[in-house]
Formats: C-alpha cells, sequence, structure tokens
C-alpha cells in the first residue's frame, strides 16, 4: 500500500466506495488522515464500515464544512453530462476535488528514495484503444527482462494497492480518461498516448472534451519522454505540441501505418516488421508476424509503444524481442480461445466501440464474426473497411435486428444470445475459418461487463469443442 502523505489529522471525505474508492479511504487512513466516506449503495457503505470506515451522507448541508479534501471515483460524472451533486457541493464549499490517481503521484516518492541508486520510474499509458495490452506488454518485458515492475490502474490493481517500489523498480500504469481528466497531480516519468477515436462522449461533452482529458497527462505532467501514436491527427499534433524541434527525442513517435522518418526518434511497424530509428538511421528491427498474442496491425501499434517505453529505460531490442515471443496476451483481447478442426476461436471482447472492432475484422481473414450489442453514438459505418473480411455475422444483444441493419452488404444471422451464436458460427466454419467476437458495442444490454461477455463466448466455445 501507498499512504497518502499531505493530510496527517485532516478529514478526507471519499466518495464512491468501489475498488478506487476503497482503496483510496485505507490509504488516507495509512497516511494519518481521517477518512469520511459515502456511497449510495448500502451494501458498499456496509463493506467501508465493517473495515473501520466513517461513513457519512456527503449530500446533507453542511457535510464539508470539517472536510479538507474530496476523493472522487473515476465512475463517478464531475462536471458532463452533469456534475454529482456532492462534487458540485464540494465546489461550492471551497474544498478541493481530486482522485486516486493524484493522490497516487503526490504519495509515491519516500523517505527509502534517498538511498536509493536508481530512483523508480512510472510509466502511464493512456488513449482509446490498447492501452491495455500495451500496458500489460510493457510490464511482461520488464518482468522477463529482471527488473522490478507492478502493473496498476486501470488494470490490475488499484494504484494505492501496490507496494512501494523498490530500487529501480518501475510502476505501469492504464489511464483512463475518466481518471487523467480529474486527477491534480499527473507525473510520469514515461508517458504513451496509444491513438484516439470517439468514446465516452458524453463523459466529456463530445471529442474535443475526450482528447482533452488524455492530453493532461502530459500537458500537465511533463515526462521526461513522451511516446506519442501519429496515426490519427490528435496524435500528430500532441507531438508536435511536445517537441522542441525536428530532432527533440524526448519525443517518440509510433506508428503501424507509415514508415516514419527523420533525425528524431521513431518507432514503426510496417508488413510485420517493427523498426527503431534514430537520427536518421535505424537502430533495431524485430519480426512481429510469428507471435500470435501480437497480431493483427493494432497490436504492432501495442507493440512499437512498449517496445519504445522499453528502450527508455535502456533495455536492448533483444531483450525486448524475446519477451515479445512469451507474451501470452490479455483476456478478452485478440485472445485466441481454442483451435478445432483448422478453426480458430478469438475472444476481442473487449472491443467494444466501432475502432477497435474494425482492428479485429483487419487483423483475421474469413471471418464467422459475432457482434452486437449496446451500440454507443456515431454509427457503425466505419465497420465497412472490414466487411471485405467477413463471411458471415452473427449478431447477438437486445436489439441485435436493429444492429444488423447497420451492416449492409454483410450476410447477417440474427442470433440474439451468445449460446446461439457460437454454436451457428461454429456449425458453419470450415478449415481456415476465425469465429471471432469482435462486438463493436458495449455489453450491457446482456451482462455486466464485457468480462461476463467474454466469458460467456469462452464457455460457449467449450461447450461446442466437447460435443464435436
Amino acid at each position: 500500500m501507498i499512504p497518502v502523505q499531505g493530510f496527517d489529522g485532516q478529514n478526507v471525505a471519499v466518495l464512491g466506495l468501489g475498488r478506487s474508492g476503497l482503496s483510496a479511504a485505507r490509504s488516507l487512513r495509512d497516511g494519518g488522515a481521517v477518512p469520511i466516506c459515502w456511497d449510495d449503495s448500502a451494501a458498499a457503505r456496509a463493506v467501508a464500515e465493517g473495515e473501520g470506515l466513517t461513513c457519512r451522507d456527503l449530500s446533507k448541508p453542511g457535510a464539508f464544512d470539517d472536510v479538507a479534501w474530496l476523493i472522487v471515483s473515476p465512475g463517478i460524472p464531475h462536471l458532463y453530462p452533469a456534475p454529482n451533486p456532492v462534487i458540485a457541493a464540494a465546489w461550492a464549499a471551497g474544498v478541493p476535488v481530486d482522485n486516486d490517481i493524484g493522490l497516487f503521484f503526490q504519495s509515491l516518492a519516500g523517505q527509502a528514495w534517498d538511498e536509493f541508486d536508481t530512483i523508480p520510474k512510472v510509466i502511464a499509458v493512456t488513449g482509446s484503444n490498447g492501452k491495455s495490452t500495451t500496458a500489460a506488454l510493457i510490464h511482461h518485458i520488464l518482468t522477463a527482462s529482471g527488473r522490478e515492475s507492478q502493473l496498476a490502474g486501470n488494470i490490475g490493481r488499484g494504484v494505492l494497492d501496490i507496494d512501494p517500489p523498490g530500487n529501480g523498480g518501475v510502476v505501469v500504469l492504464e489511464l483512463s480518461s475518466y481518471q487523467t481528466d480529474l486527477a491534480r497531480a499527473l507525473t510520469p516519468d514515461v508517458a504513451v498516448f496509444t491513438n484516439l477515436s470517439p468514446d465516452h462522449l458524453d463523459r466529456h461533452a463530445g471529442l474535443g472534451g475526450y482528447f482533452a482529458a488524455k492530453r493532461r497527462l502530459f500537458a500537465e505532467g511533463g515526462p521526461d519522454r513522451a511516446i506519442i501514436g501519429v496515426d490519427e491527427d490528435e496524435g500528430r499534433y500532441m507531438a508536435n505540441q511536445l517537441s522542441a524541434g525536428r530532432g527533440d527525442d524526448r519525443v517518440i513517435r509510433i506508428s503501424s501505418a507509415q514508415k516514419l522518418s527523420g533525425p528524431g526518434w521513431d518507432v514503426f511497424a510496417l508488413k510485420g516488421f517493427l523498426s527503431e530509428w534514430r537520427k536518421g538511421k535505424q537502430v533495431a528491427s524485430i519480426d512481429l508476424r510469428q507471435i500470435k498474442s501480437l497480431s493483427g496491425e493494432h497490436n504492432h501499434q501495442n507493440a512499437c509503444a512498449a517496445y519504445a517505453a522499453c528502450r527508455t529505460l535502456g533495455l536492448a531490442p533483444r531483450q525486448i524481442e524475446a519477451a515479445f515471443a512469451s507474451f501470452a496476451g490479455l483476456p478478452h483481447r485478440s485472445q485466441i480461445i481454442a483451435e478445432r478442426g483448422g478453426v480458430t476461436f478469438v475472444n476481442d471482447s473487449k472491443a467494444t466501440n466501432v475502432d477497435s472492432a474494425l482492428k479485429a475484422l483487419l487483423a483475421f481473414r474469413n471471418i464467422r464474426w459475432i457482434c452486437g450489442g449496446l451500440q454507443k453514438e456515431g454509427g457503425l459505418e466505419p465497420l465497412a473497411a472490414g466487411f471485405g473480411n467477413v463471411l458471415r455475422a452473427y449478431v447477438i444483444g437486445r436489439e441485435a435486428s436493429a444492429f444488423a441493419l447497420g451492416l449492409p452488404g454483410v450476410e447477417t444471422e440474427i442470433c440474439t444470445t451468445m449460446q446461439a451464436a457460437v454454436a451457428k458460427a461454429a456449425a458453419d466454419a470450415q478449415p481456415g475459418d476465425t469465429v471471432l467476437l469482435a462486438p463493436a458495442a458495449a455489453s450491457f444490454d446482456q451482462y455486466d461487463s464485457f468480462e461476463k461477455r467474454g466469458e460467456d463466448f469462452i464457455a460457449q466455445v467449450q461447450t461446442v469443442a466437447e460435443r464435436s
């Protein structure tokens, strides 16, 4: 645990008692603060009270009279589409609002650091798609290379639940826009921006607000190194803003769609080969084509980002290449579940938006595509670029018929349930086909999370395999 510093003896309110809220309350208490907790859920309050934490209804008049700070869980809107009433009350009372990410950066450094030969580092990864895989891959490379590494944030453990890093230790964080948008302290040593595509637009009042939340990690934090995906205009803009000139190697540009050149520091992947260039000369090349856990252009971008991050810490290209080969991938992200009779079953339940689903469609051929769910804003039109790889779509979800209408030119079958979709896709599949779950939609019409949806897919695949 990272004890929170700076609030000894002060009351600090905590709104939301999920994983990050409870973690923040514990760390505040461990650092000498007095956490005052609240959640609308009686069950969540009962858990906190069972740990000896004090709960108080923060929506009552005068609730902030004796409070120094308010810590908000990431799932609670603080500005758009409308501020939570408790947050609005904190504003009115002049109480600063923060989150656990801000507390983490404020409190990470301890007295033991004075004795370290090598100061610990923090690598923070954000972006629309690929940030979980990129963060996990960085952590895997560091661990495989014998470096102390901990993975936390929007993946793995809560940021305040990790152990204080040791001499030369590295903390790898995956950070969502919900987390970067509110944190008062954002000071990573290395910051990674993978890409940008429309998502969470209601929470950020549009694409500009969403990008601004991501950009805070760089503009507010001032990292020593910034690794920027430049395959979208927003990435090119940010790389230009952060760079002091063409040869400024504090900014590392990455791409999976174009060759990058110039006097700076570039990492890109084309036709399955990752290349590193510095000062106009090629430094290294890695063949990614046989690494199944990193298949597809989107995963090649993730590999470029992870490679660049690890290079900033002094790892050699061959160390990174060896670690790539042993990376198993993440559950629900282009996860190969089974190979049966020449048919491959792939779970990409994390493809909850159109952009991530399109990348999955472009990564495979002869696809029996399981898709559908709770549609997000923006429509399905961008998916058309991947329809050439789709043999048939098996549509799930409560609004499966409406979803299917958004797939013109694709042969569709309305299945509604995962059980029916997997059974039908498996029955239709021929050797060389891929049965791919890439929903292009949220899961909440049928499941509590994309993880639950992916687990159902895995269970149905196992059932089909047992019957054959």
